[in-house]
C-alpha cells in the first residue's frame, strides 16, 4: 500500500502526530546535514515530501468534517 493510502486510513489526530513526527525527524536531518554528518542528502527530500503529503491529506480531512456539518 502507498503511503497516500495508509495515511487517508487514519483519523484527523493520527494523521497530525504523523506530521509531528515527520517534522522531528526532517529538523534531525537537517542538523546531521549542517554537521557534515548526513550521508544520503536526498532522504531531506524524501521526508519533505511526505510532511507535504500528509499536511495535503489532513487538509482534505479537515475540509470533509467542516462540509459534512
Amino acid at each position: 500500500m502507498s503511503k497516500s493510502a495508509d495515511l487517508r486510513q487514519k483519523d484527523v489526530a493520527g494523521i497530525k502526530a504523523e506530521v509531528k513526527d515527520l517534522q522531528k525527524a526532517h529538523f534531525g536531518l537537517r542538523m546531521q546535514k549542517a554537521t557534515q554528518q548526513l550521508t544520503n542528502t536526498g532522504t531531506l527530500r524524501v521526508t519533505r515530501r511526505d510532511i507535504a503529503r500528509a499536511k495535503t491529506i489532513l487538509a482534505q480531512k479537515q475540509a470533509e468534517s467542516k462540509a459534512a456539518k
